[in-house]
């Protein structure tokens, strides 16, 4: 079963392949996105990893929370999903 993660405080210049660079050690990979403004094209300084197995994710986040990428602090942990905003 697949498990997305959140990756956030990421640098301005970490890419997709960034990334997924850092990530892929921990198991095979199904997504790999890090989130853009659709304006300027630069990161938004979060993005989202999708691994294959439950337990590579997990072994991602207790190893990759709290480290150094790209000379940024990042935060890894399990995605939640969006919630619908109120509009009113």
């Amino acid at each position: 079963m697949a498990k997305k993660l959140f990756v956030g405080g990421l640098s301005w210049g970490t890419s997709d392949d960034g990334l997924r660079a850092a990530m892929e050690r921990f198991g095979s990979l199904q997504e790999v996105k890090v989130i853009t403004d659709r304006d300027t094209g630069r990161s938004r300084g979060f993005g989202f990893v999708t691994f294959d197995d439950d337990s590579a994710a997990d072994q991602a986040i207790s190893e990759m929370d709290g480290t150094e990428l790209d000379g940024r602090s990042i935060k890894v942990n399990e995605a939640q999903e969006k919630r619908p905003r109120n509009r009113y």
